[in-house]
């Protein structure tokens, strides 16, 4: 009786002509669908009593004046349930268990023969809901203008965002209350900003949000497909997000043919933060794996030849002169060799030794087709052929030596942000890593995207994206993609989607520095969506030992580094740090030779946003189980229960922990190491200092 007077309550309040709720499978969420007298589209969402959406609109606003927001009449509606378990390629879990109650709503737009429907899926841990758009001729062809999709907040929330952006996701995240974003966008936190913020209260999903009642509340969006990324926009009087697409160059938003659909809206909520990592509502919400056979598909530990560039200490160029400004007739042999570039034979074959000493897979390598003095030096609208490597570059050399020391060599390929041009040399990029035994490419897209005026995460460049993860698939290819659009889930689909960026990675640790909280953040945002090649691993934290010019300091201890394998989960790891300094700690080295990057079950043991994490996970195919935990500003002390363990098995638990001096600004190389035998009823006391960390291997005792 009291949830009926309560929606007969909203009816009345809202003007609403017709309401219809469905419950997730445990009977906790209720999301209700609603049309306003003016015929527009409504939803909220509660949990139990508390509501985590406010009744919100929704709809689209067309280029040619037109709009789908009101008019609409209720023509009919589906109720279905649909509950199965999918096994995974690589990931946090072997099975996920996909259980959802939907509701879809046909409408029909009096006086325009438009129709539209929208399906809402409600899970036990969150809601996703999209629009399809059935083949009508009232609505062919036709162009966005915008969406217009409400979140409206129930207060003044703290918040955990970044700032609103066309091209990147490079930005330390900032955590305020939602009215205090406009003050904050345009002052010293972004101050760094190299692209230019769309709003002055625009940001950036995964929007991570907590609520004073304790609520946790995750806005993404899932199986972002032939649309633009979807930003948000806050009116910060009534508390209510708006979505906002990502331009292209003359301003449209999406260019649409019935039938299609658009992409996912996901709300993720949960008293416990733990929950909001738990959750697989991203990926439920993609379709299945393509591909046949995935056998070719696997996770990867490797180093490669970049830190040292991104430090400073080499060069991606081979010279400092400009041979040539156009593509294909470079003589290098009229040249002087710099005497810095990193990615010469000699060097790779140092680095393929000492992955393959310390049973690594694979070997990147930055800086080894020619090109780069002109791309970084001279023009930046330089285009790459991905085929001719420098002088100093053996590429069948280099191929029979990784072979012989049963490394696969990863390709890098810096497309500059000329898609039209890497499509054009891609089959033959992609043929010559076939040809070379490259299983697995880098793919970047740094700088503005050529043509002008288009975007990274607009429809277009969205598009190319899935293009190459295509075309990969048919010659058998990993994609680790680097300034793309941030990920949606796409990996269920495409398993070859290995990793990304999308985010301000371990090199702006070499830039400045990032804030201590960032890797605390990561999982609650950029995580939600896939994994990213987040490159960790450093151990030398004073970056003038590597390159004297170089006064940035990691902002990190070696326990955070070590915790960041099993905190941030990815099937690509990096151990990014040279092998001179991993030399210098190879008791600590050890873990990271240890630890595995495919998952059976991970178990989320302690979490709050930006403060702390803490997770547990078994790796794939075997028996021993890894945990890590980073702290954030402050320091934080654990309690861990290992009941998550099988009963009756005693594991060896290696702990690699902070030092009690440790300091991440003076002391970041203070660590202890400690062996202890521990089953299932242990309990292990464990500190972080501030920036910090530790990380634990446990091996069953046979």
């Amino acid at each position: 009786m009291k949830r009926i007077s309560l929606l007969i309550s909203m009816l009345l309040c809202m003007h609403i002509t017709f309401a219809q709720q469905v419950q997730s499978p445990n009977g906790t969420l209720k999301c209700t669908f609603s049309l306003t007298d003016k015929g527009q589209p409504s939803y909220r969402l509660d949990l139990g009593e508390k509501a985590v959406i406010k009744p919100s609109m929704l709809g689209f606003d067309l280029v040619d004046g037109s709009e789908l927001r009101t008019g609409f009449e209720l023509l009919d509606s589906e109720e279905s349930t649909f509950d199965n378990t999918w096994q995974t390629v690589w990931g946090e879990e072997s099975s996920i268990r996909n259980h959802y109650n939907q509701l879809i709503v046909k409408l029909h737009q009096k006086g325009t023969a438009r129709y539209m429907n929208i399906v809402f899926r409600l899970f036990d841990d969150g809601l996703g809901f999209r629009y399809e758009f059935p083949q009508q001729k009232g609505l062919n062809y036709f162009v966005i203008k915008e969406e217009d999709s409400q979140f409206a907040m129930t207060g003044d929330h703290m918040a955990y965002w970044i700032p609103g952006d066309y091209d990147t996701q490079e930005y330390d995240y900032t955590k305020s209350r939602l009215s205090e974003i406009r003050g904050l966008l345009h002052s010293a936190v972004c101050d760094n900003a190299s692209q230019t913020i769309f709003s002055d209260t625009g940001v950036q999903t995964a929007l991570m949000l907590k609520t004073d009642d304790g609520l946790y509340i995750n806005l993404h969006e899932a199986a972002l497909v032939n649309y633009p990324a979807m930003h948000l926009n806050l009116n910060d009087t009534t508390m209510v997000f708006t979505s906002h697409l990502t331009p292209d160059a003359s301003g449209a938003k999406g260019y649409m043919q019935s039938p299609c659909k658009t992409p996912w809206r996901t709300i993720i909520v949960s008293e416990d933060a733990r929950d909001i990592l738990a959750s697989r509502i991203t990926l439920n919400l993609n379709d299945p794996c393509v591909i046949e056979d995935t056998s070719w598909i696997h996770p990867t530990k490797y180093m490669g030849v970049w830190w040292e560039m991104i430090t400073g200490k080499s060069t991606w160029s081979y010279t400092n002169d400009l041979p040539s400004v156009q593509l294909g007739v470079t003589d290098y042999s009229k040249v002087t060799p710099n005497g810095t570039h990193g990615a010469t034979t000699e060097n790779v074959k140092r680095y393929i030794d000492f992955a393959s000493e310390n049973g690594f897979d694979g070997l990147l390598v930055e800086g080894w087709n020619i090109g780069w003095e002109d791309w970084i030096g001279h023009n930046k609208d330089y285009v790459f052929d991905f085929l001719t490597p420098y002088p100093d570059f053996d590429v069948n050399e280099i191929e029979r030596y990784a072979k012989s020391k049963h490394i696969k060599m990863i390709m890098h390929h810096e497309t500059s942000g000329a898609i039209r041009n890497y499509e054009r040399h891609l089959e033959a990029a992609y043929q010559f890593m076939n040809d070379h035994g490259y299983e697995s490419v880098k793919s970047g897209y740094v700088g503005n995207i050529i043509p002008r005026g288009e975007h990274h995460y607009s429809q277009w460049v969205v598009n190319h994206y899935l293009y190459c993860i295509k075309k990969a698939v048919d010659h058998k290819i990993m994609v680790n993609a680097h300034e793309a659009v941030r990920p949606t889930g796409l990996c269920r689909t495409y398993p070859n989607m290995i990793g990304n960026e999308s985010a301000r990675g371990t090199e702006y640790q070499a830039f400045g520095g990032s804030k201590p909280s960032h890797t605390s953040i990561l999982p609650f945002t950029r995580l939600i969506g896939g994994p990213m090649d987040y490159t960790p691993g450093i151990f030398e934290m004073d970056l003038s030992k590597l390159n004297p010019n170089n006064h940035s300091h990691a902002n990190c201890t070696i326990g955070n580094q070590l915790a960041l394998y099993v905190t941030m989960s990815s099937p690509l790891q990096m151990a990014a740090d040279l092998p001179e300094n991993y030399a210098r700690f190879m008791d600590a080295f050890q873990f990271i030779k240890d630890v595995a990057v495919d998952w059976d079950k991970s178990v989320y043991l302690e979490a709050e946003p930006m403060d702390y994490v803490t997770v547990a996970r078994k790796e794939r195919n075997g028996n021993r189980w890894f945990i890590g935990s980073t702290a954030g500003e402050k320091a934080h002390d654990s309690k861990i229960k290992l009941d998550f363990l099988p009963k009756g098995i005693q594991y060896t638990a290696t702990i690699y922990c902070d030092a009690k001096d440790a300091n991440y600004k003076t002391n970041p190389q203070a660590y202890t190491i400690e062996k202890k035998k521990v089953n299932n009823h242990s309990t292990l006391k464990l500190h972080a200092v501030a920036a910090g960390g530790w990380a634990i291997s446990l091996v069953p005792i046979q």
